[in-house]
């Protein structure tokens, strides 16, 4: 593989995503702790803008390396790309993970701020200043040996969302991946393999809307009403985290058969 500008920026960002995606569990955790959901998912919406900007990027870029190795007939021995790119996505996974307890102390000190600022501009504008600089400091944290001793013990929320969460997890990974791959096998339709890709996403999407997501907001509105200790939701978390990391490294094997698949779903659509 040939290690283009394109390529490199795909791996930074696919990395970027993923680790965002995975400290959103992490505003779960700090909305159930400070009783504000609400404001935790709208401070957070302003990190989904970077994410949904690098997701608008990537797949041109990526769909660009595509069309110049097709338009040079190089069909063959792309894929190592694509495993590095699988492997962005599992770094990614990870940083977030061992992130999520700085980050946890950061976005609770954030909403505290916003209480008294009430406007994102000055909020951010607070935090780039030497306090923000100071709370960083302060707030650095590796999660605890109690939570990752955790996971050597029976998981505390039901085996089948856990599994729901691999699933979903690994295809939301490959589906854009498998579809771009996909052209190299299909090179007269690859066109309609890369649009292909919002059907494979889609699947993973109603898993977790349908799952995943109501679970985790059930989860996190037991913890506000008392009902559910902030010990056990942080066991449940770790749990989801690591079976998203689990869900990018099933991608790696999902890569190739998802792109035959789409493939053949292109000649017949």
């Amino acid at each position: 593989m040939t290690w283009t500008y394109q390529i490199v920026t795909v791996v930074a960002l696919t990395a970027l995503i993923h680790l965002v995606a995975t400290l959103s569990y992490s505003v779960r955790l700090v909305g159930a702790r400070t009783g504000r959901v609400a404001v935790s998912f709208a401070l957070f919406n302003v990190l989904t803008l970077v994410t949904r900007t690098a997701n608008t990027l990537q797949a041109p870029l990526l769909a660009k390396h595509v069309e110049t190795n097709i338009a040079s007939e190089r069909l063959t021995g792309d894929l190592g790309t694509f495993r590095w790119i699988l492997l962005a996505a599992t770094v990614g996974t990870l940083a977030g993970g061992l992130l999520i307890p700085t980050f946890q102390r950061l976005f609770g000190r954030m909403i505290r701020a916003f209480g008294v600022h009430r406007s994102v501009p000055r909020l951010l504008l607070h935090g780039f200043m030497k306090l923000g600089v100071r709370h960083l400091r302060e707030a650095a944290k590796l999660p605890s040996r109690e939570n990752v001793a955790t996971l050597g013990r029976r998981p505390p929320v039901p085996v089948r969302m856990l599994l729901l969460n691999v699933g979903a997890a690994s295809v939301m990974t490959v589906g854009v991946l498998a579809s771009m791959y996909a052209a190299y096998l299909a090179p007269e339709l690859r066109a309609t393999c890369q649009s292909l890709s919002a059907i494979i996403n889609g699947v993973a999407t109603v898993a977790l809307v349908l799952a995943v997501d109501p679970y985790l907001s059930m989860l996190t509105d037991d913890v506000v009403a008392g009902s559910v200790s902030q010990v056990f939701f942080r066991r449940a978390v770790t749990w989801f985290v690591l079976t998203k990391l689990i869900g990018t490294l099933t991608a790696q094997l999902l890569l190739q058969p998802a792109a035959h698949v789409i493939a053949v779903l292109a000649h017949w659509v």
